[in-house]
């Protein structure tokens, strides 16, 4: 659970920094920029660990993470912070735990019980609620960029969660901003001639967050964090990100910290509780499951005629074997 927490912590200044980087460049710009910063640092990793490339089958799961989480989601999000708000912008993040958890579910046929869904749905309305409230509940061109970001992201969260069971959470990332290096290159150079740039100090500091933390660092704990407690569980804890979010605009954008911003995240601090609760319910449940009964599933529930998984392992399918070329070298 703390390997995710350290992720939100990090995510949550990602809009603050991309406000900062959009003083300085254009909405495409940085987009491109944040990508192939990324993308550097993730084939440094990599070339220093010498991580062979990962094999055949996990490349399709790699490209919905870097068409979610390398390019749609951060240009989406660009554009629609040109016009919203960093607190209205929140919205995509209250929604995007149950998405996330919801899209898994479906992926992985794990169906968590109906307290998870209970406090999911409640925690996702609140945080939801708080931010329609704040921008006056009228839908604009930015809640649509921002819908559109939010399943793309979901999707990339749900099919990264799913491959860190198989390849270390940093190298599932890694290997994701690296194929999405030439898109991001192409977004660069088309884009800076176009766009007008002013970099100043805090321009490129919050494009080198962005780069380094929101669309790297964060996501190696992030990633870690689902392949240890579940994909659903782990994006419960997401839910206090916008509230985190808030605190970061208010102290570093000078935003005004709205009344109802510390009733909501009572709310949201008993919902995560009750996903938490219900999750170790469910697998408590699977655990005690006997060998062969039907139901296997990814979040460490028994496969037909294989033995219970202990609490803390994960073991991959059969069908799916961990892979080896993914373990050489030292991990960071």
């Amino acid at each position: 659970m703390l390997a995710a927490a350290v992720g939100v912590t990090g995510f949550s200044l990602t809009f603050p920094a991309t406000v900062g980087a959009l003083g300085g460049f254009g909405p495409w710009t940085v987009t491109g920029l944040r990508g192939v910063i990324a993308a550097l640092l993730a084939a440094l990793c990599l070339a220093l660990c010498r991580v062979r490339p990962p094999a055949r089958r996990h490349w399709p799961g790699l490209a919905v993470v870097a068409a979610g989480c390398v390019i749609g989601f951060p240009l989406l999000t660009t554009l629609a912070l040109q016009t919203a708000s960093t607190a209205h912008s929140a919205v995509v993040i209250g929604a995007l735990p149950l998405a996330t958890a919801a899209l898994a579910a479906l992926r992985t046929r794990v169906r968590p019980p109906r307290a998870f869904w209970a406090g999911a749905v409640t925690g996702g309305a609140a945080v939801t609620a708080f931010a329609l409230h704040r921008s006056g509940g009228l839908p604009t061109v930015a809640d649509l960029c921002l819908a559109a970001a939010l399943l793309l992201c979901a999707a990339g969260y749900a099919e990264g969660g799913r491959l860190a069971r198989r390849l270390p959470g940093w190298q599932v990332i890694g290997w994701a901003a690296v194929a999405a290096l030439p898109v991001s290159l192409l977004v660069t150079a088309v884009a800076w001639p176009l766009e007008p740039a002013r970099p100043g100090a805090g321009a490129l500091l919050g494009l080198a967050y962005a780069g380094a933390v929101s669309q790297f660092g964060g996501f190696v704990c992030w990633y870690r964090g689902m392949a240890l407690i579940g994909v659903a569980r782990a994006s419960q804890i997401q839910l206090a990100q916008p509230l985190l979010t808030l605190v970061w605009a208010v102290l570093l954008l000078d935003e005004r910290l709205p009344a109802a911003a510390l009733p909501t995240a009572a709310v949201v601090l008993v919902c995560i509780a009750v996903t938490q609760r219900a999750g170790d319910g469910g697998e408590e449940r699977s655990r005690r499951r006997p060998a062969g009964a039907s139901g296997g599933g990814a979040d460490g529930a028994p496969s037909p005629g294989r033995p219970p998984v202990p609490a803390g392992r994960v073991t991959p399918g059969a069908d799916d074997p961990p892979d080896p070329k993914a373990r050489t070298g030292p991990h960071p």
